[in-house]
């Protein structure tokens, strides 16, 4: 991805029109603010933006432009009055809190707060090799984000306890689901990586050629003995887009302490995370999940923003989709059915 588009990543900090919970209103708007918490236990820097319900109106200098199909969003806004259901999220893979920031909107319009986490070293500004094959990392840093938000003293009495979801986004899937309760076996992982499909996927990370040597090498199958349970029982309602990381997971006993609702997206024309042995492969083995598949061309990347059409000519792989496919609808369907999804499930 250009300079370019990384700084109109960066610069996609503000949002806007939005409601509070049970009854919207059309005074109501989007907050904004950014965290920088710190995990000492494990050294690790995770920049959250936290997008929520406020009354505090939109003035001029929050009219910020961006590349990205978004609405203005209030600065350190005061949160509306009341307790809200709280999502958290996840990224993909070398992406960043802001990848589904459309989606977070959506969610604080019908009355949630949501609060999505930097991976480190996993995003597209800031890239270790190692951290990209340390999936046990990802769920421990929600979960850290999570304490740090009923810490804080601006949120603690504005997130409602008891109500709290988590939506994760290709590696972001596999996330969610490690945090409902599923169960990775790293010996299967390494096991495809090994195979020649495997050491394929590890090349498409181009900026890490020896992905694939260091999967396997002693640090690593070091790092994966007596790792904590990843399952966060505060969490009780689990949505997966175009979940990743499939390849260690082959039995349904790995999902035997998944006992939350889980919601699995998939992609028929999806070329990253393929269907069937990515998102109706999860279905499969988590025997109360529920499923949505996007039919015709619809690929992988439709999950993110809609740019304007300088920045599709520039990076169209990622922008630009199949001309019989339409992103703002496809949103549209996903916002509905997480929305439906949470407001079932986060009573």
């Amino acid at each position: 991805m250009s300079k370019t588009i990384l700084i109109a990543f960066i610069l996609t900090f503000h949002l806007s029109i939005v409601s509070a919970k049970d009854a919207p209103s059309k005074s109501s708007n989007i907050g904004q603010r950014t965290f920088e918490f710190f995990d000492n236990s494990r050294d690790r820097k995770l920049i959250t933006e936290v997008w929520y319900p406020t009354h505090d109106a939109i003035l001029e200098k929050d009219k910020v432009f961006s590349p990205f199909k978004r609405s203005f969003t209030i600065r350190d806004a005061q949160l509306s009055k009341g307790q809200f259901p709280l999502v958290l999220f996840s990224h993909g893979n070398g992406g960043s809190r802001l990848s589904l920031e459309w989606l977070a909107q959506e969610l604080v319009k019908q009355g949630y707060i949501v609060a999505a986490v930097d991976h480190w070293g996993n995003t597209h500004d800031n890239k270790i090799g190692i951290e990209f094959i340390k999936p046990w990392e990802r769920p421990l840093d929600v979960s850290f984000i999570l304490t740090a938000l009923l810490e804080n003293h601006t949120f603690s009495n504005s997130i409602d306890q008891k109500r709290i979801g988590a939506l994760g986004f290709s590696y972001g899937g596999y996330t969610v689901i490690a945090l409902s309760g599923g169960v990775l076996n790293y010996n299967t992982l390494r096991e495809y990586f090994n195979t020649d499909q495997g050491r394929r996927d590890l090349a498409n990370i181009r900026e890490f050629p020896n992905l694939a040597g260091l999967i396997q090498g002693n640090s690593v199958i070091e790092m994966t003995q007596n790792l904590p349970d990843l399952k966060d029982d505060r969490i009780n309602a689990f949505f997966a887009i175009s979940p990743g990381t499939a390849q260690g997971f082959s039995e349904p006993q790995q999902f035997e302490k998944v006992n939350d609702p889980v919601f699995i997206i998939g992609c028929k024309a999806d070329q990253v995370t393929p269907v069937k042995s990515y998102a109706r492969h999860y279905h499969d083995l988590i025997d109360h999940s529920n499923y949505f598949e996007f039919g015709g061309k619809v690929g992988h990347y439709v999950m993110l923003a809609e740019a304007n059409e300088e920045v599709k000519k520039e990076v169209p792989a990622i922008f630009m989709d199949h001309p019989s496919v339409d992103r703002n609808a496809v949103h549209q369907k996903i916002a509905e059915l997480a929305t439906s999804f949470f407001e079932k499930n986060l009573k």
